[in-house]
């Protein structure tokens, strides 16, 4: 070969060999980036072009989809739709063909477009048989009839949240939030009424918040539902050893370091009561001294047990509620009674009760049950899973033992099921600065059968900034929603 024909042999091949490369770059390096880029319109396309698979409750879908108008700059077939969209808005989340996805419908959208690499044998076999692309199923753990308890009981209050939980495993059977929003009414993006929704959902200051996702995302001060945590603290550390042993506490009590008595809420047998009496009549006195006796350290390791201090995903996140590890024994004993920093999301605290009622043992709190494929294969399941032991048996049947005396003879007893033990705690937590705003009411519980098994543990919290400060209690407004959450479970399981 002459030199000209070998020089231009050699430069073909250093062409094709950059082009390789590049090739090589676009679709193995770039190949996220550029999928995922914002004005790459053929994901979204893609995304959109068949019907997404629905998220189920009960065996129903909550969600569907329906074929858009594809004029003007729309280009998208399908848009989600929901039913009861506000009511589900907490689990499902919303898909959006203008402003994306969030919750389950993001954390699952490769099953539910049919993407996801497992349902790669389904679109295959599909291909070869003509079928068309369908996307897959997310199977929920939730119960419809408890949620819908949940829902109204919180609609009617005004603003709050509800978490249940299954003890035994961890099933995640409401999770409700009020005020919401329907995530239907900006799931297009072809008329300026979505985007006139989206908009007024993103109003910064707004107290309603009908987007926040107040049962996992938002940590309230949980007033003396945090008792049960301190009472848990007690036993485990073998400060006392039973219901039924008198606490050493004197009335005033003064906290440690200042010249200030912890108040009682009115006149109530708080001198050397019992455990059981204390959390019965729920005394600040009593559960303020065990905090600061037992100090801030084993006060902390205990509520690291129950789940405080980390983030759980549900799969979808929960923020992580408080105890503080920076505090001096006064901020303890106010911290041991739910004020101070301690904060706390509905799950948290549902995760709490959880775990007593489950003998001391605490489940992973989740809310997807199974995926399947288009043709409802099972191609992922959740098996229950244990999270970590806050106490023993033993402690955990002395609690349930004070839980049940506060329902039956304490302030909790709104929250009564005729035929049904009843296990709880109120709360009503300081709100605003000085306690200025409207206290926050709360309340913990699980119910048990006659055959000793706990099928439900619940916590709500309602935030009622209409009713009369006097009027505000936990056993008045959040255990009769509590009530009949756990009324909707039984009868369920009937």
């Amino acid at each position: 070969m002459n030199k000209p024909l070998r020089r231009i042999a050699i430069f073909c091949g250093l062409l094709v060999l950059t082009l390789l490369l590049r090739d090589n770059w676009l679709q193995y390096v770039k190949a996220d980036s550029l999928k995922d880029d914002t004005l790459n319109r053929r994901v979204t396309i893609a995304r959109y072009s068949t019907p997404r698979g629905d998220i189920i409750v009960d065996g129903d879908p909550i969600t569907g989809s329906t074929k858009t108008s594809k004029s003007g700059l729309n280009d998208l077939e399908y848009k989600r739709t929901y039913k009861n969209g506000p009511m589900w808005a907490p689990v499902t989340g919303y898909a959006s063909q203008a402003f994306g996805a969030n919750q389950l419908e993001s954390i699952e959208d490769g099953i539910l477009t049919g993407n996801d690499d497992r349902l790669f044998f389904r679109n295959t076999l599909d291909m070869v048989t003509g079928k068309p692309k369908q996307g897959g199923n997310v199977v929920t753990t939730l119960n419809s009839a408890a949620q819908k308890a949940a829902y109204n009981g919180l609609k009617a209050r005004g603003k709050g949240a509800v978490a249940a939980i299954d003890p035994s495993t961890g099933k995640i059977l409401a999770l409700a939030s009020y005020p919401s929003y329907d995530p239907g009414s900006f799931a297009g993006n072809s008329t300026d009424t979505d985007s006139k929704n989206w908009t007024k959902l993103q109003k910064t200051n707004d107290p309603n918040d009908p987007m926040l996702n107040r049962a996992l995302r938002e940590t309230y001060p949980p007033g003396s539902t945090f008792k049960v945590v301190t009472a848990a603290a007690a036993l485990e550390n073998g400060l006392y050893s039973s219901a039924e042993e008198k606490t050493d506490t004197p009335l005033p009590w003064i906290m440690p370091g200042t010249t200030t008595p912890l108040p009682n809420e009115g006149n109530i047998p708080c001198k050397n009561a019992t455990m059981r009496v204390a959390l019965q009549y729920s005394c600040n006195t009593v559960f303020g001294k065990i905090g600061a006796d037992l100090g801030k350290d084993k006060m902390l390791e205990e509520a690291t047990k129950f789940g405080f201090d980390a983030e759980h995903f549900t799969p979808v996140r929960s923020s992580a509620s408080v105890f503080s590890d920076d505090m001096n024994v006064s901020q303890t004993a106010l911290s041991s009674i739910g004020q101070f920093n301690t904060a706390a999301t509905p799950l948290q605290m549902a995760m709490v009760a959880s775990a007593i009622a489950n003998n001391g043992s605490l489940m992973k709190p989740y809310m997807v049950d199974k995926l399947q494929s288009s043709n409802v294969d099972t191609i992922a399941q959740t098996d229950p899973e244990k999270l970590s032991q806050p106490l023993s048996a033993k402690n955990a049947q002395i609690l349930q033992s004070m839980m049940e005396t506060v329902i039956k003879e304490g302030t909790g007893k709104n929250a009564q099921i005729p035929g049904v033990t009843v296990g709880g705690k109120t709360g009503t937590a300081q709100h605003g600065v000085a306690n200025s705003k409207n206290p926050y009411a709360w309340f913990i519980s699980y119910a048990k059968l006659a055959d000793g098994s706990s099928p439900v543990a619940v916590a709500v919290v309602v935030e009622d900034d209409q009713a009369s400060r006097d009027d505000i209690s936990g056993g008045g407004l959040a255990a009769p929603i509590a009530k009949s959450v756990m009324e909707a479970v039984i009868d369920s399981k009937k």
